[in-house]
């Protein structure tokens, strides 16, 4: 499991020409599962990313979580995280989870995400969308589940 992470001035998704979902200060995330990607690693991506600490202090400094700084969260599902481009010029997606699992999981995270109080916006899963995001820094952060 893969997120990609970053800091937002403000984030939005567009589906079919029309403003889906949006956010202010937060983090959009990128969401991308595999195949024999567990619970337990969406709980660990979860807990990391809820205390991350990356939102500037008043000394300028990354010390503050987006808790602290009341931020929201736009988690977008990406199943070409998954994508291997090693060999060849056309990426394979061999290892990328079923999509039927792989929406389960997301919506699972999305579920953690929420039991932490922190407000949360999505895409659809599967849509084809337009991502538009105000990257603060920039900071992006991949972040890849550990073997649990």
């Amino acid at each position: 499991m893969r997120l990609v992470v970053q800091r937002v001035d403000n984030a939005s998704v567009t589906i079919e020409n029309e403003l889906f979902s949006s956010i202010g200060q937060g983090y959009l995330i990128l969401f991308g599962a595999e195949k024999g990607d567990t619970k337990a690693q969406a709980d660990w991506l979860a807990n990391k990313v809820s205390v991350l600490r990356c939102f500037s202090d008043e000394n300028g400094k990354m010390n503050l979580s987006i808790k602290d700084i009341q931020g929201e969260m736009l988690i977008v599902s990406q199943f070409t995280l998954a994508g291997d481009v090693k060999k060849g010029t056309r990426p394979s997606f061999d290892k990328a989870m079923a999509p039927n699992e792989a929406n389960e999981m997301y919506e699972y995270f999305i579920s953690k995400i929420r039991e932490q109080n922190i407000p949360v916006k999505t895409g659809v899963f599967g849509a084809h969308m337009e991502v538009k995001l105000l990257n603060n820094g920039p900071v992006t952060f991949v972040i890849d589940a550990p073997i649990i």
